[in-house]
């Protein structure tokens, strides 16, 4: 089959991957660590190794051969360019997206090049990693393509500063490929045979692990945090067993050159190596050219916000409608206009607007005061607030009303008009502002905690329309003092509550750096910490058929109240899909039937699919269901139905309704009826994506088992 050439330039991603310090100490190992380097084998003071990224992402780099096309028989890592942004957690979930940046002809019998670049995140919001990799393929060269440009690569001409030599053991791939690279090119004798090598060859990353560790020895001892570059081109096989040596030589204080040599044949397996190390630059946070709004910043809260992404390059909107505590009142411009000038005074732009967050007119204009003072928004901090506090019998509906419209519709008056303005342009960063009230309650705020509460719905769900377009909404309960505070704490607490304490949150959640979306922070005098909706794992009661009685519901009320081992869900079809999987397990087979059916392979499956299609079934039906297959023999298929009709393609769909996500072995064993789907789900081992409820379908669509 020919390479996809218009796979080029579109969005991969995002694939997430959770890890812990077991899968760092196994990577380590597999690189050839060992009691000599124990800092990168044992969870006390436990370190990672750079080079660990890349082994992070293998589920990722699956993406590009089967997205691009090529023929997996000839495919080889040709070159990888690791940029190192913060260091490597010991644990946490990373999550990855890229694209193919180029795809290149070498020439017929020669081969072609897949350009891949991929940036990755930890949990905690950090960009890790950048990493730019080329696939060689050696037997899809010749369609008339592009040649990549020439490099030139010149070492000095003295002898390597250090050299450092190691055998990696005759069964080094075996131990290696456990980190998740499970290329059979590296195990199979008769692939390999098949590729045109005598034997298993070791992974030209796992050479790549000891590369690093040899540089790490050599120029950044006990300091891997000190390592910002590990380039190479991969030029030559290696055996495993065969002795290998690494020359270095330092250019300068900050960079190397360096490669590995074979040291039984001379030849060199990795070379144009560079690495470049120190400490990590002190980054600072900007916002130059980025345009933020803050409502409510006439004081409190909102002016610290504003006067901060000031300080940082921001262009600033401050918006207060200069109303009273409770709101009441015609207004004035006065709050709103200092901060201008204070911002103004410390060199910054600011422009001040006077509207009321409380009405879609309002809102509107808010909006418009910062497109036509600078020309678009970037950020929106939702802030504008009133108190009318009063316990639950004595609160008049006006009470109630007057809040609810300045916290929850006075947020949706002003983020839908900016939100399309973010959605147009492909970025923003939205911050709610929600209040331990409303996570928690507090007695007296009915109205106050019922709008806290509601933006954080608003968040969730505009964290979901958000996302393709780069849009982050996040929200936070800040500890603080401001003008709704100071009459009802202590002098003394009220003195602690600085807003200086909240707005360093606020304003990561407003960076580009921000890789997180929708979630709730808690902040105040110098203490942060993240609040959730936390869902046990629950139980299951019935036959899925007949509802249970209340005294089962009763009986069992232990399993159904307990959060142990509670779970996260990003998006109401994940709970939901799990409710719905919980009855949807295959009967156990008959007596004196096959347990299971053997299925010959993962592409088998998608070439049987069109025959088990169940037209009537789908029977106005439109959806696009995506396949992404990982591990050996896998890769991505996408089934189209509408009206009837059923079409089954290799590749990435560039719109799929829900996409589903399986290593190859749990996806033959799930189809052919080993695995129950619902085991699968529950298990981690099936992940669905997008619109879960529409994956309810296949069983009815196919009947493949």
């Amino acid at each position: 089959m020919a390479l996809n050439l218009d796979s080029v330039g579109k969005k991969l991603g995002p694939v997430s991957k959770d890890y812990n310090w077991k899968d760092v100490v196994l990577y380590s190992l597999g690189v050839g660590a060992g009691f000599s380097d124990l800092e990168y084998c044992y969870e006390k003071n436990l370190k990672v190794i750079p080079s660990f990224s890349i082994a992070t992402i293998f589920d990722f780099i699956s993406h590009y051969a089967a997205t691009s096309n090529v023929n997996l028989a000839g495919i080889l890592h040709g070159e990888q360019d690791l940029i190192l942004h913060h260091p490597i957690p010991v644990e946490g979930t990373l999550t990855t997206e890229g694209k193919i940046t180029h795809i290149y002809d070498k020439g017929a019998k020669k081969g072609a090049l897949v350009i891949g670049e991929s940036e990755t995140r930890h949990s905690n919001g950090k960009k890790l990693f950048t990493s730019i990799l080329t696939l060689f393929s050696r037997f899809d060269g010749g369609f008339g393509g592009e040649n990549a440009p020439a490099e030139t690569f010149v070492f000095p001409d003295r002898k390597p500063d250090f050299e450092i030599t190691e055998t990696p053991s005759l069964d080094q791939p075996l131990i290696y490929r456990l980190s998740g690279d499970v290329f059979a090119l590296h195990v199979d004798q008769e692939f390999a045979k098949m590729a045109g090598f005598e034997k298993p060859i070791m992974h030209g990353l796992c050479t790549y692990g000891y590369s690093c560790r040899a540089l790490m020895k050599s120029l950044t001892p006990g300091q891997p945090e000190k390592v910002r570059r590990l380039k190479c081109r991969f030029s030559k096989p290696l055996y495993p067993g065969d002795p290998i040596k690494v020359q270095i030589w330092k250019t300068d204080n900050r960079t190397a050159v360096w490669k590995t040599v074979n040291a039984k044949t001379g030849e060199d397996v990795i070379t144009n190596g560079i690495f470049e190390f120190g400490e990590i630059p002190k980054k600072e946070i900007r916002f130059d050219g980025q345009v933020a709004v803050v409502t409510g910043a006439g004081g409190g809260l909102g002016r610290v916000y504003a006067l901060e992404l000031a300080k940082r390059g921001a262009k600033v909107v401050v918006n207060d409608l200069g109303g009273s505590q409770d709101g009441s009142g015609g207004g004035s411009s006065t709050p709103a206009q200092k901060v201008v000038e204070e911002i103004k005074a410390l060199g910054g732009e600011a422009v001040a607007n006077y509207d009321n967050v409380a009405t879609p007119q309002g809102g509107e204009n808010i909006v418009k005061s910062a497109i036509a003072a600078f020309g678009t928004v970037d950020i929106l901090i939702n802030n504008a607030g009133i108190l009318r506090d009063k316990s639950f019998i004595k609160m008049e509906p006006e009470n109630w009303q007057s809040v609810l419209d300045v916290h929850l519709t006075g947020a949706f008056n002003v983020t839908k008009p900016a939100f399309a303005v973010m959605r147009e342009k492909g970025f923003g960063r939205i911050v709610m502002t929600t209040s331990a009230a409303g996570l928690y309650g507090n007695f007296g705020q009915t109205n106050y905690s019922s709008a806290k509460m509601g933006l954080v719905g608003l968040m969730n769900t505009l964290k979901l329309e958000g996302k393709k377009y780069n849009i982050n909404v996040n929200t936070v309960a800040p500890i603080a003092a401001s003008r709704l505070t100071e009459g009802i704490l202590p002098p003394d607490l009220f003195a602690k509550m600085k807003p200086e304490y909240v707005s360093p949150l606020v304003l990561f959640l407003c960076s580009r750096d921000c890789g997180v979306t929708g979630n709730i922070y808690n902040a105040g005098m110098g203490f942060y910490n993240r609040a959730a909706v936390v869902t046990g794992p629950g139980t299951t009661l019935g036959d899925g058929v007949n509802p249970p009685s209340l005294e089962t519901i009763v009986d069992h009320w232990k399993p159904i109240s307990s959060l142990e081992k509670g779970k996260l869900y990003f998006e109401l079809n994940e709970q939901v899909g799990v409710a719905i999987n919980a009855f949807n397990a295959p009967a156990p087979p008959a007596e004196g039937k096959n347990e299971a059916k053997k299925i010959a392979s993962v592409a088998a499956v998608f070439d049987a699919m069109p025959a088990a299609f169940n037209a009537k079934a789908a029977e106005g039906v439109d959806v696009v269901f995506q396949y992404h297959i990982s591990g050996d023999g896998g890769g991505d298929w996408n089934c189209a139905i509408k009206n009837g009709s059923c079409q089954i393609n290799a590749g990435v769909h560039e719109k799929p309704t829900c996409t589903l996500k399986m290593a190859a072995k749990d996806f033959i064993d799930m189809i052919g009826g080993v695995l129950p789907s619902m085991q699968a789900y529950t298990s981690g081992k099936l992940k669905i994506e997008g619109d879960i409820m529409k994956s309810q379908l296949i069983g009815k669509l196919f009947k493949l088992n």
